[in-house]
This record gives C-alpha cells, structure tokens and sequence, in this order.
C-alpha cells in the first residue's frame, strides 16, 4: 500500500461536486432527472439569470450567467427553478462530513468544492480506491454526482477535476504536465481570468506550456508578482498546504444585491442599504468581528460599476456606524444615473479577540452602556424572532433570493 503514498510529497483531492445546484434538485425531485434543468436568481424579476443548470441544459448551449430570455431561446423545454438555498446548504454539510470521516485535513471552499490531504489516509485504501469510494458513497446516500482530482499539490487537483465530468476521477502528476496540462488554452488555467488571459495572448502567451516557459521578468513586467506565481503554477509548484482553519481567514465581510429594476428613486435605495446592512451586521456579529473601513459598489444601468471606501480610526460592526459611512460614500460618489446593484462591504476585518483596542475611560463607559441595550435586544430578538425595535420594512414584497454564498457556514458539517 505504501508504494501509492510518497515518502516526501503529498497526496491531495480536489472534489469539486458536479451541477450542484441543479444535482440537489434532482436528488429531491427524481422526476427533473434526465431534463434540462435551470437554476435562475429571480425569473420573475429581470427575466432572471442563470445561477447553474443540469448537463442536458448545457448540451443546449445554456451557460451560467446567461439571462433567462437567452437560455429559454436556445432550449424552450428548459425547467427553471428558483433556488433553495437551505437544501443546498444541508446537501453540502452532508458531503463534507463524508470528507472527514476519510481525513480531519479537509478544507471547504465553496459549497460544493473543497480539498483533502490524504498522505495520512492510507488504512483506507490506495488514493484512487479512496476517490472510487467517496464518489460511490456520495452518489449512493445523497444522489449526487461529483468529480475527484488526485495529485501532489492544491492546483494540480483542481485542474485535474475539471478534466473528466461528471462523475470523472483524474490524476494528474508532475510527470503528466506535458503531454495533459500544458497543451490546454491559457484561458481554462485556475487562477487566469478573462483579463489575465489577454494581457498574456498579448505577450504571445497562448497556453499553459507557454506559461510555464514563459520568460519570468517579463511576466512580472506585466502580471506583478503574480506572473511569477502563475509561471510556478503552470509547472506544477503548489506548496500551500490543505488548511481546515482557512474558512476562518477573512478580510472583508460584504452583502450585495440587484435591484428588481434600475432606479434612481432614493426611498428604494435607501431601503436596499438598510437590507444590505443588516446582513453585514448579522455575519460580523455570527464570526464575533469587526471592521475598520467601509466600501460600497454601485454597478450602473450600463453596467459601470465604481467601489469607493474610506478608512476609519477604529473598528465598527454595527449597522448604524456602518450605515452612516456607507451613506455618506453614497451620497458623495453617486452620480445620479439609474443604478442596477449595491454593494456594502466593512473590509480590514478581524475577530474581535485579536483587536486589541485601547479604550479610554469616556468610550468605556459609553460602550459599557450601550452593551447592555444590546444585551435586552438580542433577548427580545431570541423571544420574538425579530429585533422589535427595526422597523418592518417591505413585508409585503419578501425575501430577494441570493444567487450566491457567504462562507460563515462552511464548517457546518463539523458540528
């Protein structure tokens, strides 16, 4: 057995679970099997846009992020769904339990991907044994598909899941780059993005081999220190380590929304700032954090997006101080033209038990004092469901849907 682990090296998945969403759906409704499936944010407002979709979607051209209208042109019988994230959040819990029956080294990363190191893990079985029977196990209890990258370091086996899906299990070594990585295009590289990928086809590099022999001070020349990197990458060098405690790492905590239609009328703004808000207080308050700057996006009706911050003396993490900032970035950066998306981010985070804040007598006693209207809040809140003292606003219209994920939940499956 020993013979499939390495004396030196390590051995890491990347499981990355196949059309998550869509795949929840199907496991719940076994009758959408088989049929192009869609998950939209909101098809009744904006005409929706595409959040996932089921491979018999996709084989019809339809691709995340494309409107509703365009998926439902190239594939009229397209089911569309709204999402159920509290479905999808226990789905996910579930896998990474599986994960860590195999390994406490498991690092969540979104929810339906994350990495394991399992050098440590051979009592198990060799590491394609491993992948076999995680995949089995994950497709037989929950009804999912997923696939597995298996190699010696993080970027390797998240390329190498992206190689075969669904339900596809690949290993890419060292020894593979030349003949399975390097001849792939630039733009499919982890890490590369649409405008990485030009600056590189603008210096004549077209895929990942060019990369990997790509001339290094030429690279920073254009990338920064991130052309060094991605050189390193692209030849195989990964030594970050699979790290359980990442998920805690964070140094910003945002909420952000589209408006059902853009808008310059203030009293819908205003409103949409107060929801934003209050998602950033309730996270901050769930990871015990505070903040020491601000930022706000607003994404335009042509879709210009500007993000202005400002930097405070000491750190926040209630919703009136991060209101307050964040209305007065508004007010001085809005330029009146209709918007379609507000953002509000407190940035330079950090857990409460490492700020070590020097307190003088006077914000003492006032904190002191305000602690315990807080206290009488959250017990009311506790009792009630609700803070009794916001007012109620918008009852009538409902919860927008998120189309996206903050990680606060990902060690769920721990508890």
């Amino acid at each position: 057995m020993s013979q499939w682990y390495p004396k030196k090296g390590r051995v890491i998945f990347h499981l990355d679970m196949n059309s998550f969403y869509a795949s929840v759906e199907m496991a719940y409704n076994p009758k959408l099997k088989g049929k192009p499936v869609a998950i939209a944010g909101n098809p009744e407002q904006r005409k929706g846009i595409i959040v996932t979709s089921s491979y018999e979607a996709r084989a019809k051209g339809v691709k995340t992020t494309m409107q509703l209208w365009q998926a439902k042109k190239l594939c009229p019988e397209l089911i569309v769904l709204r999402p159920n994230f509290e479905r999808y959040r226990t789905a996910s819990k579930e896998m990474f339990k599986m994960l860590a029956e195999i390994t406490p080294f498991v690092q969540p990363v979104s929810i339906d991907e994350g990495y394991m190191d399992i050098t440590e893990s051979e009592h198990h079985g060799t590491p394609i044994e491993i992948a076999q029977n995680l995949q089995k196990k994950i497709h037989h209890e929950l009804d999912l598909p997923c696939s597995i990258g298996i190699a010696p370091n993080k970027f390797l086996a998240k390329m190498a899941s992206d190689m075969k899906k669904p339900l596809g299990i690949t290993i890419l070594r060292k020894r593979d780059l030349s003949h399975k990585l390097w001849p792939l295009p630039i733009e499919e590289m982890y890490g590369v993005g649409e405008k990485t990928a030009e600056k590189l086809r603008a210096i004549d590099v077209k895929t990942i081999g060019d990369l990997a022999k790509g001339d290094v001070y030429q690279l920073k020349r254009v990338l920064g220190i991130n052309g060094e990197r991605l050189k390193n990458r692209a030849n195989g060098i990964d030594t970050r380590p699979v790290d359980p405690e990442a998920i805690h790492e964070f140094k910003s905590i945002g909420s952000s929304q589209t408006l059902p239609e853009d808008t310059t009328n203030e009293a819908e703004i205003r409103n949409l700032m107060h929801q934003l808000t209050d998602n950033v207080e309730r996270r901050m308050k769930r990871k015990q954090a505070a903040g020491r700057s601000v930022q706000i996006m607003i994404r335009y009706y042509d879709h210009k997006t500007i993000t202005r911050s400002k930097k405070l003396q000491g750190y926040i993490d209630k919703k009136e101080d991060i209101l307050h900032i964040a209305n007065e970035l508004f007010q001085k950066h809005w330029n009146l033209d209709p918007i379609r998306l507000l953002g509000i981010t407190v940035q330079d985070v950090d857990e409460k038990q490492n700020i070590a804040k020097q307190l003088d007598l006077f914000t003492y006693e006032e904190e002191a004092g305000k602690e315990k209207l807080y206290a009488v809040i959250d017990e009311l809140s506790q009792k009630y469901g609700k803070n009794p003292f916001k007012q109620l606003q918008n009852e009538d219209k409902g919860e927008q849907p998120r189309t996206s994920f903050q990680k606060d939940f990902l060690d769920d499956y721990k508890r």
